[in-house]
Protein backbone atom coordinates (compact mmCIF):
# COMPACT_ATOMS: atom_id res chain seq x y z
CA UNK A 1 0.00 0.00 0.00
CA UNK A 2 2.35 2.81 0.25
CA UNK A 3 2.27 6.26 -1.59
CA UNK A 4 4.60 9.11 -0.95
CA UNK A 5 4.61 12.77 -2.25
CA UNK A 6 7.84 14.37 -2.58
CA UNK A 7 7.07 17.45 -1.67
CA UNK A 8 4.29 19.41 0.60
CA UNK A 9 5.37 22.88 2.68
CA UNK A 10 1.97 22.06 4.68
CA UNK A 11 2.41 18.61 5.62
CA UNK A 12 2.58 17.34 9.15
CA UNK A 13 0.30 20.19 9.93
CA UNK A 14 -2.34 17.54 10.82
CA UNK A 15 -0.11 15.57 13.12
CA UNK A 16 0.28 18.81 15.01
CA UNK A 17 -3.25 18.79 15.27
CA UNK A 18 -2.84 15.69 17.26
CA UNK A 19 -4.72 13.82 14.34
CA UNK A 20 -4.01 9.67 14.04
CA UNK A 21 -0.73 8.56 13.61
CA UNK A 22 -1.76 6.67 10.13
CA UNK A 23 0.79 7.87 7.61
CA UNK A 24 -0.28 8.74 3.85
CA UNK A 25 0.50 10.50 0.51
CA UNK A 26 -0.74 14.16 2.22
CA UNK A 27 0.60 13.87 5.40
CA UNK A 28 4.32 13.15 5.43
CA UNK A 29 6.80 15.00 3.30
CA UNK A 30 10.35 14.40 3.28
CA UNK A 31 13.20 16.97 3.65
CA UNK A 32 13.83 17.71 -0.23
CA UNK A 33 12.23 16.43 -3.13
CA UNK A 34 13.11 12.69 -3.32
CA UNK A 35 11.47 9.57 -5.49
CA UNK A 36 8.84 6.97 -4.26
CA UNK A 37 8.00 3.62 -6.03
CA UNK A 38 4.56 5.14 -7.10
CA UNK A 39 6.33 8.37 -8.36
CA UNK A 40 8.91 6.72 -10.16
CA UNK A 41 6.11 4.39 -11.71
CA UNK A 42 4.02 7.72 -12.31
CA UNK A 43 7.26 9.10 -13.81
CA UNK A 44 7.41 5.81 -16.40
CA UNK A 45 4.07 5.60 -17.56
CA UNK A 46 3.20 9.27 -17.63
CA UNK A 47 5.50 12.04 -17.21
CA UNK A 48 2.55 14.39 -17.19
CA UNK A 49 1.23 12.51 -14.55
CA UNK A 50 4.13 12.83 -12.38
CA UNK A 51 4.23 16.82 -12.69
CA UNK A 52 0.57 16.84 -11.67
CA UNK A 53 0.49 14.87 -8.78
CA UNK A 54 4.81 15.73 -7.52
CA UNK A 55 4.95 19.47 -9.40
CA UNK A 56 1.08 20.98 -9.46
CA UNK A 57 -0.16 18.62 -6.27
CA UNK A 58 -3.83 18.72 -8.05
CA UNK A 59 -6.36 16.92 -5.98
CA UNK A 60 -7.95 13.73 -7.47
CA UNK A 61 -11.10 12.27 -6.46
CA UNK A 62 -11.00 9.03 -4.27
CA UNK A 63 -12.03 5.65 -5.33
CA UNK A 64 -14.26 2.99 -3.67
CA UNK A 65 -11.34 0.33 -4.56
CA UNK A 66 -8.49 2.62 -3.08
CA UNK A 67 -10.20 4.00 -0.24
CA UNK A 68 -11.37 -0.44 0.36
CA UNK A 69 -7.61 -0.64 0.10
CA UNK A 70 -6.49 1.84 2.95
CA UNK A 71 -8.95 0.33 4.83
CA UNK A 72 -7.61 -3.18 4.78
CA UNK A 73 -4.28 -1.92 5.46
CA UNK A 74 -5.43 -0.68 8.44
CA UNK A 75 -7.15 -3.72 9.90
CA UNK A 76 -4.23 -5.61 9.16
CA UNK A 77 -1.64 -2.95 10.31
CA UNK A 78 -3.56 -3.11 13.76
CA UNK A 79 -4.30 -6.97 13.92
CA UNK A 80 -0.91 -7.06 15.14
CA UNK A 81 -1.14 -4.73 18.04
CA UNK A 82 -2.82 -7.57 19.30
CA UNK A 83 -1.42 -10.48 21.32
CA UNK A 84 -0.74 -13.43 19.14
CA UNK A 85 -3.64 -15.58 20.28
CA UNK A 86 -5.95 -13.11 20.11
CA UNK A 87 -5.72 -12.24 16.11
CA UNK A 88 -7.84 -14.33 14.72
CA UNK A 89 -10.54 -13.65 11.85
CA UNK A 90 -13.20 -12.61 14.06
CA UNK A 91 -10.84 -10.07 15.97
CA UNK A 92 -10.04 -8.92 12.29
CA UNK A 93 -13.33 -8.33 11.23
CA UNK A 94 -14.32 -6.69 14.53
CA UNK A 95 -11.37 -4.20 13.66
CA UNK A 96 -13.59 -2.95 10.76
CA UNK A 97 -15.50 -1.06 12.04
CA UNK A 98 -13.65 1.35 14.10
CA UNK A 99 -10.96 1.73 11.33
CA UNK A 100 -13.94 2.73 9.10
CA UNK A 101 -14.98 5.52 11.54
CA UNK A 102 -11.74 6.86 11.43
CA UNK A 103 -11.07 6.92 7.40
CA UNK A 104 -14.55 8.24 6.68
CA UNK A 105 -13.44 11.27 8.41
CA UNK A 106 -10.59 11.37 5.87
CA UNK A 107 -11.19 14.42 3.61
CA UNK A 108 -13.09 13.11 -0.02
CA UNK A 109 -14.33 9.44 1.53
CA UNK A 110 -17.86 10.18 3.47
CA UNK A 111 -18.86 11.44 0.02
CA UNK A 112 -18.60 8.29 -1.48
CA UNK A 113 -21.85 7.01 0.44
CA UNK A 114 -23.71 10.45 1.19
CA UNK A 115 -26.81 8.40 1.81
CA UNK A 116 -25.41 5.67 3.71
CA UNK A 117 -25.35 5.70 7.33
CA UNK A 118 -23.09 6.72 9.65
CA UNK A 119 -22.84 4.13 12.20
CA UNK A 120 -19.74 2.04 10.28
CA UNK A 121 -20.43 -1.24 11.51
CA UNK A 122 -19.59 -4.06 8.95
CA UNK A 123 -21.12 -7.17 8.40
CA UNK A 124 -20.30 -10.40 9.42
CA UNK A 125 -21.71 -12.67 6.82
CA UNK A 126 -22.69 -12.73 3.21
CA UNK A 127 -20.68 -12.92 0.54
CA UNK A 128 -18.56 -10.45 -0.88
CA UNK A 129 -19.56 -9.06 -4.22
CA UNK A 130 -17.54 -8.71 -6.86
CA UNK A 131 -14.55 -5.99 -7.39
CA UNK A 132 -16.84 -4.40 -9.96
CA UNK A 133 -19.85 -4.42 -7.67
CA UNK A 134 -18.12 -3.47 -4.16
CA UNK A 135 -16.87 -0.53 -6.43
CA UNK A 136 -20.02 1.54 -5.98
CA UNK A 137 -19.79 5.45 -7.27
CA UNK A 138 -20.35 8.38 -4.83
CA UNK A 139 -24.24 8.55 -4.23
CA UNK A 140 -24.04 5.03 -3.06
CA UNK A 141 -27.27 3.59 -0.79
CA UNK A 142 -26.95 2.59 2.60
CA UNK A 143 -26.70 -1.49 0.71
CA UNK A 144 -24.20 -0.35 -1.17
CA UNK A 145 -22.17 0.71 2.08
CA UNK A 146 -22.75 -2.78 3.56
CA UNK A 147 -21.91 -4.47 0.39
CA UNK A 148 -18.43 -2.31 -0.04
CA UNK A 149 -17.28 -3.21 3.99
CA UNK A 150 -18.52 -6.77 3.32
CA UNK A 151 -16.10 -7.08 0.20
CA UNK A 152 -13.05 -5.38 2.60
CA UNK A 153 -14.01 -8.29 5.59
CA UNK A 154 -13.65 -10.73 2.96
CA UNK A 155 -10.34 -9.64 1.71
CA UNK A 156 -9.55 -9.54 6.05
CA UNK A 157 -10.44 -12.98 6.14
CA UNK A 158 -8.59 -14.25 2.68
CA UNK A 159 -5.48 -12.85 4.20
CA UNK A 160 -5.63 -15.56 6.83
CA UNK A 161 -6.13 -18.40 4.35
CA UNK A 162 -2.39 -16.90 3.18
CA UNK A 163 -0.64 -16.52 6.55
CA UNK A 164 -1.13 -17.73 10.19
CA UNK A 165 -0.51 -14.08 12.19
CA UNK A 166 -0.56 -15.86 15.34
CA UNK A 167 3.32 -16.99 14.37
CA UNK A 168 4.26 -13.88 13.24
CA UNK A 169 6.07 -10.92 15.20
CA UNK A 170 6.89 -8.09 12.62
CA UNK A 171 9.68 -6.25 13.19
CA UNK A 172 7.99 -2.96 11.63
CA UNK A 173 4.51 -2.06 9.96
CA UNK A 174 3.98 0.70 7.79
CA UNK A 175 7.73 1.59 8.10
CA UNK A 176 9.36 4.67 6.75
CA UNK A 177 12.73 3.28 4.86
CA UNK A 178 14.83 6.30 3.27
CA UNK A 179 18.46 6.33 1.99
CA UNK A 180 20.17 8.97 0.35
CA UNK A 181 22.55 7.68 -2.30
CA UNK A 182 25.81 8.90 -3.22
CA UNK A 183 24.96 10.61 -6.05
CA UNK A 184 22.20 12.58 -3.70
CA UNK A 185 19.32 11.30 -4.61
CA UNK A 186 16.97 10.74 -1.74
CA UNK A 187 14.96 6.94 -1.85
CA UNK A 188 11.81 6.99 0.29
CA UNK A 189 8.74 4.75 0.94
CA UNK A 190 6.68 2.52 3.52
CA UNK A 191 7.04 -1.34 3.92
CA UNK A 192 3.58 -2.34 4.46
CA UNK A 193 5.59 -5.29 6.96
CA UNK A 194 8.93 -5.65 7.95
CA UNK A 195 9.72 -9.34 9.33
CA UNK A 196 13.44 -9.74 10.48
CA UNK A 197 14.45 -13.55 11.17
CA UNK A 198 16.53 -14.23 14.95
CA UNK A 199 19.30 -15.22 11.63
CA UNK A 200 18.97 -11.23 10.71
CA UNK A 201 17.26 -12.09 7.18
CA UNK A 202 15.04 -10.07 6.02
CA UNK A 203 11.43 -10.58 4.64
CA UNK A 204 9.61 -7.28 2.61
CA UNK A 205 5.58 -7.64 2.65
CA UNK A 206 3.00 -5.77 0.53
CA UNK A 207 -0.41 -6.97 0.86
CA UNK A 208 -2.79 -6.12 -2.46
CA UNK A 209 -6.44 -5.87 -2.41
CA UNK A 210 -5.89 -6.99 -6.13
CA UNK A 211 -5.44 -10.15 -8.00
CA UNK A 212 -2.39 -11.72 -8.78
CA UNK A 213 -0.85 -10.22 -12.14
CA UNK A 214 -0.53 -12.25 -15.32
CA UNK A 215 3.28 -13.44 -15.64
CA UNK A 216 4.01 -10.61 -18.26
CA UNK A 217 3.13 -7.70 -15.67
CA UNK A 218 5.34 -9.48 -12.53
CA UNK A 219 7.84 -7.30 -13.59
CA UNK A 220 5.94 -4.62 -12.74
CA UNK A 221 4.31 -5.63 -9.74
CA UNK A 222 8.25 -6.53 -8.32
CA UNK A 223 9.18 -2.58 -9.16
CA UNK A 224 7.88 -1.35 -5.70
CA UNK A 225 9.37 -4.85 -3.91
CA UNK A 226 12.94 -4.00 -5.53
CA UNK A 227 13.08 -0.27 -4.15
CA UNK A 228 12.32 -1.58 -0.74
CA UNK A 229 14.92 -3.95 -1.25
CA UNK A 230 17.50 -1.49 -2.17
CA UNK A 231 17.10 1.17 0.62
CA UNK A 232 16.86 -1.85 3.03
CA UNK A 233 20.45 -2.76 1.69
CA UNK A 234 21.71 0.42 1.98
CA UNK A 235 21.04 1.25 4.84
CA UNK A 236 20.99 -2.36 6.86
CA UNK A 237 23.54 -3.75 4.75
CA UNK A 238 21.58 -6.77 4.37
CA UNK A 239 19.89 -8.04 1.01
CA UNK A 240 16.20 -9.11 1.82
CA UNK A 241 15.83 -12.80 1.66
CA UNK A 242 12.08 -12.59 0.00
CA UNK A 243 9.91 -9.88 -1.33
CA UNK A 244 6.56 -11.13 -0.78
CA UNK A 245 3.37 -9.88 -2.56
CA UNK A 246 0.66 -10.81 -1.06
CA UNK A 247 -2.65 -10.74 -3.10
CA UNK A 248 -6.09 -10.65 -0.68
CA UNK A 249 -8.26 -10.48 -4.18
CA UNK A 250 -7.72 -14.06 -5.25
CA UNK A 251 -5.81 -15.54 -2.06
CA UNK A 252 -2.26 -15.53 -4.23
CA UNK A 253 1.53 -14.95 -3.40
CA UNK A 254 3.99 -13.92 -5.46
CA UNK A 255 7.25 -13.94 -4.18
CA UNK A 256 10.74 -13.36 -5.07
CA UNK A 257 14.66 -13.12 -3.98
CA UNK A 258 16.69 -10.39 -5.37
CA UNK A 259 20.51 -10.40 -5.57
CA UNK A 260 23.30 -8.07 -4.90
CA UNK A 261 23.73 -7.75 -8.82
CA UNK A 262 20.16 -7.38 -9.47
CA UNK A 263 19.67 -4.57 -6.97
CA UNK A 264 22.88 -2.76 -8.33
CA UNK A 265 21.54 -2.65 -11.90
CA UNK A 266 17.92 -1.57 -10.18
CA UNK A 267 19.49 1.61 -8.71
CA UNK A 268 21.30 2.28 -11.70
CA UNK A 269 17.64 1.83 -13.47
CA UNK A 270 16.25 4.94 -10.68
CA UNK A 271 19.29 7.18 -11.39
CA UNK A 272 18.50 7.62 -14.59
CA UNK A 273 14.39 7.83 -14.04
CA UNK A 274 15.96 10.07 -11.68
CA UNK A 275 18.27 12.01 -13.96
CA UNK A 276 15.06 12.37 -16.63
CA UNK A 277 12.68 13.97 -13.70
CA UNK A 278 15.56 16.52 -13.08
CA UNK A 279 15.63 17.17 -17.01
CA UNK A 280 12.11 17.47 -17.32
CA UNK A 281 11.66 19.69 -14.33
CA UNK A 282 14.47 22.34 -15.20
CA UNK A 283 12.67 22.52 -18.85
CA UNK A 284 9.01 22.24 -17.57
CA UNK A 285 8.56 19.52 -20.27
CA UNK A 286 6.28 16.92 -19.00
CA UNK A 287 5.11 15.22 -22.06
CA UNK A 288 1.97 12.96 -21.66
CA UNK A 289 2.02 9.31 -22.77
CA UNK A 290 -1.47 8.13 -23.75
CA UNK A 291 -2.37 4.06 -22.72
CA UNK A 292 -4.75 2.36 -21.43
CA UNK A 293 -4.48 3.63 -18.01
CA UNK A 294 -5.44 7.17 -18.75
CA UNK A 295 -9.47 5.94 -18.62
CA UNK A 296 -8.82 5.83 -14.65
CA UNK A 297 -7.07 9.74 -14.61
CA UNK A 298 -8.60 12.73 -13.40
CA UNK A 299 -6.54 14.97 -15.29
CA UNK A 300 -8.03 14.21 -18.74
CA UNK A 301 -9.10 18.04 -19.23
CA UNK A 302 -5.54 19.49 -18.70
CA UNK A 303 -3.75 16.68 -20.83
CA UNK A 304 -2.92 17.82 -24.33
CA UNK A 305 -3.88 14.14 -25.32
CA UNK A 306 -7.07 15.01 -24.80
CA UNK A 307 -7.16 18.33 -25.80
CA UNK A 308 -6.83 19.91 -23.06
CA UNK A 309 -4.24 22.53 -21.94
CA UNK A 310 -1.93 21.96 -18.62
CA UNK A 311 -1.66 24.88 -16.26
CA UNK A 312 1.29 27.45 -16.17
CA UNK A 313 4.42 25.16 -14.68
CA UNK A 314 4.19 26.56 -11.06
CA UNK A 315 8.16 27.81 -11.85
CA UNK A 316 7.91 29.41 -8.36
CA UNK A 317 6.21 26.33 -5.74
CA UNK A 318 8.71 23.71 -7.91
CA UNK A 319 11.60 26.23 -6.71
CA UNK A 320 10.64 26.80 -3.15
CA UNK A 321 9.94 22.68 -2.85
CA UNK A 322 14.08 22.53 -3.67
CA UNK A 323 14.02 21.49 -7.31
CA UNK A 324 16.32 22.96 -9.97
CA UNK A 325 14.88 25.00 -13.17
CA UNK A 326 16.19 27.04 -15.47
CA UNK A 327 12.91 28.83 -15.90
CA UNK A 328 12.89 32.67 -14.63
CA UNK A 329 11.31 32.67 -10.75
CA UNK A 330 8.90 35.25 -9.74
CA UNK A 331 10.63 37.62 -7.54
CA UNK A 332 8.26 40.04 -5.56
CA UNK A 333 8.93 43.79 -4.99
Amino acid sequence: MTSILETDPSAGAASAAGAPARTSAVDTAPRRPSLSPSRAADFKSCPLLYRFRTIDRLPERKSPAAVRGTLVHAVLERLYDLPAAERTVGAARALIEPAWAELREEPGVAELFPTAPTDGAAPTDGAAPTDGAADVPAGGTAADLEAWLASAGTLVETYFALEDPTRIQPHGREELVEVTLPDGLLLRGYVDRLDVAPSGALRVVDYKTGSVPRETFEAKALFQMKFYALVLWRTRGVIAAQLKLMYLGDGDVLTYAPDEAELRRFERTLLAIWAAIERAVATADFRPNKSRLCGWCDHQALCPAFGGTPPPFPVDAAAAAGWRTALPIAVAD
